[in-house]
């Protein structure tokens, strides 16, 4: 009797200790899931900054068409990927898709600005002076919550490769997640802004 009673109480101490790992991996997951969300709030604010933007430039860049357009056309595909990745932010693809259009978008934005130095009127202008502003603090937040996203990408990792966890994470489908990585170094820099 004994006996029994001592292997029905490991039994039971090893399934609620099963089921702590378990749990800790769903806050972890979870914790990524939510790093993604705070970025998103901020990538949303720079989307919907962009379209103001370049309204205040457009009277004054009215022959730059084709920059005015790219600047459009890269914000617009860099906000899908990012609701693809919205929707699930442990796909490696998706990451990757919004990684390389926040690359474009940020190239667009810089051409935008550097045609903006040429045209006095324009960067005299109060309103484009605003907005570059809130464009540089949105800038700031972003890179903040990807930091926080990416330290919450590194605990997530490391349970799920870690043992004992990695003896529930594979069969219970825990896969790994994708940090935010900055493709090059043109693209770590935030677009730089001087209108004063």
């Amino acid at each position: 009797m004994d006996l029994n009673l001592v292997l029905l109480l490991v039994v039971a101490l090893t399934l609620v200790y099963l089921v702590v790992i378990y749990n800790r991996l769903v806050a972890l997951r979870n914790r990524v899931r939510n790093g993604f969300a705070q970025i998103d709030v901020q990538l949303q604010r720079r989307y919907d900054l962009i379209p103001n933007l370049v309204e205040s430039a457009k009277t004054y860049l009215a022959h730059e068409r084709d920059t005015l357009e790219a600047v459009i056309q890269a914000r617009n595909q860099a906000q899908s990927h990012s609701r693809e990745v919205a929707a699930n932010p442990m796909d490696a693809g998706a990451m990757g898709g919004l990684i390389a259009s926040e690359g474009v978008l940020k190239g667009a934005l810089g051409h935008l600005f550097a045609l903006a130095e040429a045209y006095p009127d324009l960067k005299a202008d109060k309103s484009l002076a605003q907005l570059s502003e809130e464009l540089t603090s949105t800038e700031n937040r972003v890179a903040f919550s990807r930091q926080a996203f990416n330290d919450a990408v590194m605990n997530y990792n490391t349970r799920i490769e870690s043992l004992p966890d990695m003896l529930i994470a594979g069969p219970a489908g825990f896969q790994a997640a994708t940090a935010w990585q900055v493709e090059s170094e043109t693209v770590r820099e935030a677009p730089r802004i001087s209108l004063s």
